[in-house]
């Protein structure tokens, strides 16, 4: 009997130290020497004493191995057992993408090509979760792992052959242990696009990342939506946010972004993931600051829009991009303290992601749009963003219904003004005359 078979019969199994040490010792016995035997039942003293066959060795061999079994035998559980594979909390990570618009596409494509690239680290699919949509009589999912192209929200652009869409949301995390969550934040409750879909579904050993501009705001409460995937997953979520126009991305034009995280290893990470030569990331310890800026930014954005369609000027615009950065930090650090002063000038998240925002990007797009021709928002959201939606209105609702809780509304006079132009009929013209 070789020294493989040999350990089989050891209540600790297969052990590779073991292996070698059985095959190298002098007194490792051969297949007559061999004695099995059944222990007592009532010699219940630990997990050495099971109901299986155990091997009888020379006693050298037990003295050097019997160290070991503290360390290598397994505990009798004491709940009930996880349904998942033992492939998804060993060896390679297994990445799941949660979401499949402009920018979830864009995320899967950069997230396959460094899975192919690092295939010591990652396994090499990535499954990307897809509103299943008609387009063209066929489903979506059909489409794209036929012709490795998102056709609705990312044209023109290829996969790599990697991203397998799937239109099954607990299918696509099956044994995923890296989970990216880029959906929009108006479809967390009630759609099936959910949250609590996933809850019980995914490996509890698995760590998120979100890429979720907003927040949640429950009256005098908001958390940010990486505290929101740990609270219904519970699972560890750190932040990417940056100033990421996602077509441009997909051209592979060149970008920053940022992540926050509060352990180290989630950062190393998720960098690895993400980091291309196009596309490179910043790594900080701060989510809500990340988080927060990806959400706030959207506001100011719709301020920068409306100046574009009153045709203020570039005065005018930087002013607004100054006032708004200011409000940004302040709410960051008198709502969520410990964010960092460095969050805002020295990271991709902050100022950069400010600026990419004011000067590009669907909230100043539809917002000059609205400056225009005094549609609705709701009206321009559909005619301009080919089934997107639009996140700087639903975040200043947000932001004002929680600053009116905490009674520090006029703190905050930009913020208070995009609420009151796209909600209360203030005219666009008003803008300015606050700040």
């Amino acid at each position: 009997m070789n020294p493989t078979e040999m350990t089989s019969y050891l209540p600790f199994g297969r052990h590779p130290f073991l292996i070698a040490l059985l095959s190298s010792h002098p007194s490792s016995p051969s297949k007559e020497h061999l004695h099995l035997h059944h222990p007592q039942p009532q010699r219940s003293k630990g997990p050495f004493y099971t109901q299986v066959p155990h091997l009888f060795v020379p006693p050298t061999i037990l003295r050097i191995a019997r160290p070991l079994f503290r360390v290598f035998a397994p505990t009798r559980p004491t709940t009930t057992p996880r349904l998942f594979s033992i492939s998804a909390t060993m060896g390679k990570e297994r990445v799941a993408i949660i979401g499949s618009g402009n920018w979830g596409s864009v995320a899967a494509r950069i997230a396959a090509q460094n899975t192919l690239e690092h295939s010591d680290v990652f396994e090499k699919d990535v499954p990307m979760w897809v509103f299943q949509e008609q387009v063209d009589g066929r489903n979506l999912t059909d489409i794209i792992n036929e012709k490795h192209e998102n056709v609705k929200y990312l044209p023109g652009i290829k996969f790599p052959e990697n991203v397998i869409a799937n239109s099954d949301l607990v299918d696509t995390v099956k044994d995923a242990t890296l989970l990216v969550i880029v959906i929009p934040h108006q479809a967390r409750l009630p759609s099936p696009m959910t949250l609590q879909t996933l809850k019980g579904k995914v490996n509890p050993n698995a760590r998120a990342v979100s890429l979720i501009k907003g927040v949640e705001v429950k009256g005098s409460e908001i958390h940010i939506f990486a505290q929101v995937i740990e609270r219904e997953l519970g699972i560890r979520c750190s932040a990417l946010s940056g100033a990421n126009i996602a077509s441009e991305i997909g051209l592979e034009k060149f970008s920053e972004t940022s992540i926050g995280y509060t352990d180290p290893d989630d950062g190393k990470i998720f960098k690895k993931l993400f980091d291309r030569s196009y596309f490179r990331v910043q790594t900080i310890e701060d989510v809500a600051g990340v988080s927060l800026c990806g959400a706030l930014k959207n506001i100011v954005a719709i301020a920068a829009g409306l100046n574009d369609g009153l045709e203020w000027g570039d005065n005018t615009k930087a002013a607004i991009m100054r006032i708004g950065l200011m409000e940004m930090k302040q709410f960051c650090q008198e709502f969520f303290p410990g964010t960092k002063d460095a969050t805002f000038t020295e990271q991709s998240a902050g100022v950069a992601d400010l600026i990419t925002t004011c000067l590009g990007g669907r909230n100043r797009k539809v917002a000059a749009a609205f400056a225009k021709t005094g549609k609705s928002f709701d009206e321009l959201e559909k005619e301009l963003l080919n089934g997107q939606r639009l996140q700087g209105t639903l975040t200043a609702h947000e932001i004002y219904e929680y600053l009116e809780h905490k009674g520090r509304v006029d703190a905050y006079p930009l913020f208070r003004t995009v609420y009151e132009i796209s909600y209360k009929n203030l005219p666009p013209k008003q803008l300015t005359a606050r700040l």
